[in-house]
């Protein structure tokens, strides 16, 4: 174990993180090249595979604000991901639960603001519905930042003397 693995154990965290921006990206670029825009492809009675383009955040927010937003949300997931990264490197070796989830945010942030970066909108496929009602098509960096969130809400109900 060197200096480094001693003093920031849990930066080992770090492969998860990219595991979700492979996994992530390479989900992405399959269903760009198999997938016709806006054409749902049924799977599933409640599930689609739909290829959408999101210029905005989470629920398309701010997907028609006029090109800003792009740059707003590459600089806000760039500082966001460093601050995970700090809070990765703080971490004690004993606290494995909070390590996953910020690698889970880590990555689908990552993944996502690379497509904001390259394409200019972030790319999603994932579509699933219920009668008329309708989700926002989503992806797997999203899934990964919610699993990520959930679990960080989870760690706030846990006891403090429990072993992370």
């Amino acid at each position: 174990m060197t200096a480094n693995e001693r003093r920031f154990p849990m930066l080992r965290w770090l492969w998860l993180a990219l595991a979700v921006i492979v996994l992530d990206l390479g989900t992405k670029a399959i269903a760009t090249a198999m997938l016709t825009y806006a054409q749902p492809v049924p799977v599933l009675p409640v599930f689609n595979f739909t290829l959408l383009h999101n210029t905005g955040a989470a629920f398309s927010f701010l997907a028609g604000a006029g090109g800003w937003q792009r740059w707003f949300f590459i600089i806000l997931a760039l500082v966001v991901s460093g601050v995970l990264v700090r809070w990765l490197a703080t971490l004690k070796a004993n606290e494995t639960w909070l390590a996953v989830a910020l690698s889970l945010i880590l990555g689908g942030a990552l993944g996502n603001v690379y497509d904001r970066i390259v394409h200019g909108y972030v790319v999603d496929f994932l579509h699933f519905y219920w009668g008329n009602y309708h989700f926002p098509a989503f992806n797997l960096a999203d899934t990964a930042i919610t699993i990520g969130a959930f679990m960080l809400i989870l760690d706030m109900f846990r006891k403090p003397t429990e072993e992370h």
